[in-house]
């Protein structure tokens, strides 16, 4: 069973950042497509980032990039989700996913059905 489990969010004042981290637990996910999505209050649930199973792709939607970067350590079992100059329109429940792709480089996963895997999310709220 593979459970993933958000941190580090919080509560930040626009133009600052957080540092979100994924601990995975249950087997590990050095072979995993792993990603970011996030869900605002009376919204759909929107694509952030997918990140290749060694870490040297990565795909951000057009609305953090160049401010959010996505990195993961597999020897330690986690992903982190660096966020920058936050925007009020950031805040958001994040939640870390998984998908075993098998050493695949795809990272072209947008959709939540794309990913089996989901952590309990963790609340980010940006004040302006």
């Amino acid at each position: 069973q593979v459970q993933l489990v958000e941190s580090g969010g919080g509560l930040v004042q626009a133009g600052g950042s957080l540092r979100l981290s994924c601990a995975v637990s249950g087997r590990t996910v050095s072979s995993y497509t792993m990603g970011w999505f996030r869900q605002a209050p009376g919204k759909e649930r929107e694509f952030v980032v997918a990140i290749s199973w060694s870490g040297g792709r990565t795909y951000y939607a057009d609305s953090v990039k160049g401010r959010f970067t996505t990195s993961r350590d597999n020897a330690k079992n986690t992903v982190y989700l660096q966020m920058n100059s936050l925007k009020p329109e950031d805040t958001a429940v994040y939640y870390c996913v998984g998908r075993d792709t098998r050493y695949s480089a795809d990272i072209y996963y947008t959709h939540p059905d794309d990913y089996a895997y989901w952590g309990q999310g963790t609340q980010v709220t940006v004040s302006s």
